[in-house]
């Protein structure tokens, strides 16, 4: 009789598990659309793609990028090189590529 117990516990922790995972996927994308918004939008972006934790953007106009939303969104860094953008994101730099991807 306790090893149902254990079993029902086990499986609703896990139900919680997979729950709190999606909803952060959710969130991520939302973050993503920000990070674009800040970036001035998906027309302003030419090029980008991402190198460990950098996520490199070729933009048509930087002064249409809001370098302190981006910030505020978890950049750990910005350099700005010409119309480049390197923005030291961490690990998420991959996922970020994907989701703008699906974007465009």
């Amino acid at each position: 009789m306790e090893y149902i117990q254990y079993a029902v516990i086990v499986a609703v922790l896990l139900v919680i598990a997979i729950a709190i995972t999606k909803s952060k996927k959710k969130d991520f994308k939302i973050e993503i659309n920000k990070l674009v918004e800040c970036l001035g939008g998906k027309k302003n972006l030419i090029n980008y793609e991402v190198n460990k934790s950098r996520f490199i953007v070729t933009l048509e106009d930087v002064s249409k990028v809001n370098k302190e939303a981006i910030q505020k969104l978890g950049a750990q860094g910005i350099v700005e090189i010409d119309n480049q953008l390197k923005i030291i994101l961490g690990p998420e730099a991959k996922q970020i590529k994907k989701y703008i991807d699906e974007l465009k």
